[in-house]
């Protein structure tokens, strides 16, 4: 659940959601038919060993790749029936993505990069600030102008988690965020994920790291492409104290 303990309605949810590739010929199982409902307000992490399918799961929740079978459903709006340009525009105006990487545009900078997310996202609806404030409000300030390759992993991931939010996303989707910093910026990112969601963003997270999954309000762990121990819907699936 989030900080402040209240949750909402389902903003994402998986039914029944497998995935699978082929390799030449072999037929490679990554999801198993995975069932999961995030709520508005919660932040939830899913932890488990590289290629137990927990990225796949995120990118198939995005819609960044189409599931083999099963359902997800994105703020009410089932998925399966839209059309490649139709998932493009769910995704843009109702999911904030952050990455291992960061994947901020080399060429412009910190604030640039904002402009563009708040440019391709906005239909109508006031955006959280303008890119400066928000940068401003993230410590980055004095960096608006710098490209990423002139600012530090931590200043880069910042800069990733505000174009995430800028446009007010019902969802915040982000995989293994603290992947590429040192403990000390990682911290600072999870500190700023808790301040979101206590402002009352929705937060899924992907990690490896138990330490880092420990400070989402919900852990999920996957084991084989499926959910180990109690069911991802289930009221007993583990919480933060």
């Amino acid at each position: 659940m989030s900080r402040n303990g209240s949750v909402g309605e389902a903003v994402l949810e998986a039914r029944g959601v497998r995935k699978e590739y082929w390799v030449d010929s072999i037929r490679v199982p990554v999801l198993q038919g995975v069932g999961l409902t995030i709520r508005s307000g919660e932040f939830v992490a899913t932890i488990g060993p590289s290629g137990c399918g927990k990225s796949t799961l995120l990118y198939v929740l995005s819609g960044l790749t189409r599931p083999t079978d099963g359902e997800v459903v994105v703020a009410g709006v089932a998925t399966g029936a839209l059309s490649d340009r139709e998932l493009t525009r769910l995704r843009r105006h109702k999911m904030g993505f952050v990455f291992q990487r960061f994947n901020l545009l080399p060429t412009l900078s910190a604030e640039d990069n904002l402009q563009l997310a708040l440019t391709i996202r906005q239909d109508g609806c006031a955006p959280l600030a303008t890119p400066a404030d928000l940068l401003e409000r993230f410590g980055l300030g004095h960096r608006r102008r710098h490209r990423p390759a002139h600012l530090s992993a931590g200043e880069q991931q910042r800069v990733a988690i505000a174009r995430a939010i800028i446009a007010r996303p019902a969802i915040v989707l982000a995989d293994e965020p603290t992947g590429n910093l040192d403990s000390e910026n990682a911290n600072s990112v999870l500190d700023l994920f808790e301040e979101l969601n206590a402002d009352g963003y929705t937060i899924l997270m992907v990690t490896h790291n138990l330490e880092v999954a420990a400070r989402a309000g919900r852990v999920l762990r996957m084991r084989d492409g499926l959910f180990a121990g109690p069911d991802a819907d289930d009221d007993e699936a583990e919480e933060r104290p």
